[in-house]
């Protein structure tokens, strides 16, 4: 494969194109003599654990959803261009699932056991200026169980060559700060590492270009001129003044960028970086919490796993997308990253979306939660993969706060403990002084993290669950700065964070359902059901009930009550059907029970409106006021068929609805697409939700239907229903409907014309639906 001509010093091109893959450990297969041409071709990103099979005896166990792990092969044959010789050459990589090796022409270039951690090598030694390159990279995920959810396996993120001259930035070198900010205006210090790795001292400085939202240039700036000795790493600097900013905010994500040139004493340009930043006020203050931009508002967050459900772990940005814009819009201001470093488009997703993040780091210390964990590496690495962290990230506007751990536990042992908080900690200061740490205490009240000085080594106090517990240790000493860094969704839970002050905010657990931590439910379960929506992201009675307490516009949803209790531990195991969700005691989104004889239901409106009126078959039964402790309105009704709807009230104006219909016998497919054009690439998916209705259009909430898709002018990338049980390979085209629902994702083709999607299921009327071509 010919490369792209890089057009800069510094270049970043993408390297995704044109691998090949195989499963299984191969002798020989990092040297350039090896044949690889029966192996699979395949484009990067890309996760082949996914692909499964589902096995009750896989090794990963429940926690890695039962899916297969072990050794898998990459290799790439590449030439350079003429216009990349004499140049210097690293390969970045934004993450490898896991323990993985890197060879260049039979050379070994690197190791790195974590499988969420980026990285960069050079390989300029081991190229051939002229000729094939390969570059082989082992991924391994054979020692099991390794990890509390499905982790995925191979190179699952993107990869990228940067091409550079000898004199360049380091990695992740550049970090933008904002040091005075006013409403007149914004002091902007930009310092860039660079290195030397030339024969001889070189004199540079740097000029950097400010870039407004609108993408134009403010100011240009230059910096000092510095002596770059040979063989060292020396920080450049410069500053600038951006005149009555425009702020990052929740409800004004304004982005800035950076534009960075290394210039010698000649003119000459040695590199160039570019980086996004936010200009930005935030803090967490001991009294009052979280304050942005001089306002004070609670994080209503979300803990999330980075599985993009029948993606695994190789997630479309589309799809990170939807999910976000759809946390969002229940009131979701903040996510946690669970418990890893993300990718960093997904980071660059959260400011443009203005989602504030707690970005993390570690989920153990030097005490296991598997037996395979990355405690095996964390002496060695955690200093190495937490400055990597801190360098990579620095830079989003949306991390208001670092995590360096999620009920770790070390801490019955303090002297280890705050040891390593101490090191953790120092390390995040060092690269980013300006953002406070934190981290998810375990019960701290029985290891005593509160006397014996471990939580005040924190620069916020984050404790999960117990919220009394952290605001009794706010109280006992005011000092402190405090979070809810993991809570559950009960209403007790909230209460309490929304009456303190001092509370900085929650994040729930969870904010989505997500594959693996299955293992208290056992096979055939594959998935954890604990969030406010589901994976294919529909959201679930509990995520309308967390709207009405979170989100700042109309809500109204009404729900059935109910109390029976499924246990899916002593249902069959079939390939293709989907059982019962495990439930107990809940809410459904149907009027549509199993008993349709006369008989007592209670119904539960979920809304922040004044009044809440509820009519059931076209007759009122009353309006209730919204309670002081935001408990859902509720009613005693007698079913009948027909229809249940309610309505919010502000004084005499409507501001929101919501009916349910009972359902009849299915009758027919519906198709729904999210849009109507689908672009190119990896990152452009079409979603089209796949709903079975009775005759009158309602969805069939307990039909199970065996749904077939085709797709004309592209192709089917997943096929899901969220079923907790159901072990259908995501890439089938034939899959059960859930709750009478599925989502269908398809990719475009190579071509210009349509993607059409039809759907077939057996005596069903069947559905067509298309995308126009963007290109």
């Amino acid at each position: 494969m010919l490369l792209a001509t890089p057009a800069l010093a510094g270049d970043k091109m993408p390297f995704d194109a044109d691998w090949r893959f195989t499963r299984g450990d191969v002798a020989g297969a990092e040297t350039t003599q090896f044949g690889d041409t029966g192996w699979t071709k395949i484009d990067l990103p890309h996760d082949w654990a996914i692909t499964g099979p589902f096995d009750e005896h896989a090794a990963a166990t429940g926690s890695g959803a039962f899916l297969p792990t072990g050794v898998a092969w990459y290799r790439k044959h590449f030439a350079l261009t003429p216009e990349m010789r004499g140049k210097r050459v690293f390969v970045e990589f934004d993450g490898v699932m896991e323990r993985s090796g890197v060879w260049v022409n039979g050379v070994h270039v690197g190791h790195r056991p974590s499988g969420y951690a980026s990285f960069r090598y050079e390989i300029t030694p081991h190229l051939k200026a002229d000729g094939d390159n390969v570059i082989a990279v082992r991924a391994d995920t054979s020692s099991q169980p390794a990890s509390r959810w499905y982790a995925g396996g191979g190179i699952y993120r993107h990869v990228r060559l940067i091409v550079s001259g000898d004199v360049h930035v380091d990695t992740d070198g550049t970090y933008v700060t904002t040091p005075v900010l006013t409403a007149d205006a914004a002091t902007v210090a930009v310092r860039s590492s660079v290195v030397n790795q030339g024969t001889a001292e070189r004199t540079a400085h740097l000029e950097v270009d400010l870039i407004g939202p609108d993408g134009r240039r403010v100011v240009t700036t230059k910096g000092a001129a510095v002596a770059l000795s040979v063989g060292r790493t020396i920080d450049l600097s410069a500053q600038g003044s951006v005149a009555k900013p425009r702020r990052w905010d929740i409800n004004d994500p304004a982005m800035h960028s950076a534009v960075v040139r290394v210039v010698a004493d000649d003119g000459s340009v040695l590199d160039e970086d570019r980086v996004s930043f936010g200009i930005r006020d935030m803090k967490f203050e001991a009294p009052t919490g979280f304050w942005l931009n001089g306002r004070n508002f609670k994080l209503k967050g979300a803990a999330i796993h980075a599985d993009g459900g029948a993606f695994g772990m190789a997630v479309p940005l589309s799809f990170y997308e939807r999910r976000l814009k759809g946390l969002k819009a229940l009131g979701v201001n903040a996510i946690r990253t669970a418990h890893h470093p993300f990718g960093p488009e997904f980071l660059d997703l959260c400011d443009r979306l203005g989602l504030v993040v707690m970005d993390e780091a570690f989920d153990m210390w030097t005490v296991a939660k598997n037996p395979q964990d990355y405690h095996l590496f964390f002496t060695d690495w955690s200093t190495i993969d937490a400055r990597a962290m801190a360098r990579r990230d620095r830079n989003h506007p949306s991390i208001a706060i670092w995590s360096i751990g999620n009920e770790i536990h070390d801490t019955p042992y303090p002297l280890v403990a705050q040891s390593i908080i101490t090191r953790l900690r120092n390390v995040f200061h060092a690269e980013d002084p300006s953002r406070p740490v934190t981290m998810a205490l375990f019960r701290p009240n029985v290891t005593h993290d509160y006397e014996n000085g471990t939580a005040d080594l924190l620069d916020v106090v984050g404790q999960n669950y117990r919220e009394n517990e952290l605001a009794k240790a706010h109280a006992d000493k005011p000092s402190r700065k405090i979070i809810g860094t993991e809570n559950g969704k009960n209403r007790s839970n909230w209460l309490v964070v929304r009456d303190d002050p001092a509370y900085a905010g929650m994040f729930l657990w969870t904010g989505v359902d997500y594959l693996g931590e299955a293992d208290r439910s056992g096979w055939p379960a594959i998935s954890n059901p604990s969030g406010l929506v589901d994976r294919t992201d529909v959201v679930k009675p509990i995520g309308w009930e967390r709207a009405s307490w979170w989100s700042d516009t109309p809500v109204v949803k009404v729900a059935r009550r109910v109390t029976e209790v499924i246990d899916i531990s002593e249902m069959p195991t079939m390939v293709g059907v989907a059982l019962p969700q495990p439930k107990g005691p809940g809410a459904l989104a149907d009027w549509s029970p199993t008993n349709r004889a006369p008989h007592a239901e209670t119904v539960e409106v979920y809304s922040n409106a004044p009044e809440v009126e509820l009519i059931v078959n076209g007759r009122s039964q009353g309006r209730k006021l919204r309670p002081a402790d935001d408990s859902a309105r509720t009613w005693q009704v007698g079913f009948v068929p027909g229809e249940v709807r309610a309505i919010g009230w502000d004084g005499k104006r409507k501001v929101a609805e919501d009916r349910l219909r009972t359902a009849g016998p299915a009758a027919a497919i519906r198709l729904v697409p999210e849009a109507r054009t689908i672009g190119r690439g990896f990152d452009a998916v079409g979603y089209v939700r796949v709903e079975v209705v009775d005759a009158k259009g309602v969805v069939v909430p307990d039909a199970a239907v065996p749904v077939t898709v085709a797709v004309d002018g592209g192709t089917l990338a997943a096929f899901d229903n969220a079923g907790v049980t159901d072990h259908t390979a995501f890439a089938s085209p034939t899959r059960t409907t859930n709750a009478g629902r599925a989502l269908a994702m398809v990719r475009a083709g190579d071509g210009r014309g349509p993607v059409r999607l039809s759907a077939t299921a057996p005596g069903l009327k069947s559905a067509t639906t298309s995308f126009a071509s963007d290109r």
